[in-house]
């Protein structure tokens, strides 16, 4: 099972200035509400499809509005050899900035 962060954490890093890839996995209707800054946006049923956009030297932090479709993502992605981490809560707990 992926290792949990909370938005607080991804926050911190993100404010630190730390290397952080985060995939968002809503689909574009939601992203048009807003995405944290700097975040991909693979919608989870194009997930599989687009893995070779990926590197699996670096970490994922995977984000979705609840927490369902993140928790989903993570299984797939893990699945195909990649490191990840589930933002429970998703969007709806987020309070940092978004573009």
């Amino acid at each position: 099972m992926a290792k949990q962060i909370t938005p607080e954490e991804v926050e911190v890093r993100l404010k630190n200035q730390e290397a952080v890839d985060i995939i968002d996995v809503r689909e574009n209707a939601e992203i048009a509400t807003g995405k944290i800054p700097g975040a991909k946006h693979i919608p989870l049923r194009q997930l599989a499809l687009r893995k070779n956009e990926l590197d699996k030297k670096k970490s994922y932090i995977i984000v979705c509005q609840s927490g369902n479709r993140s928790k989903a993502a993570c299984g797939i992605l893990e699945a195909l050899g990649f490191k990840v981490e589930d933002m429970i809560g998703g969007m709806n707990n987020w309070k940092g900035k978004v573009e």
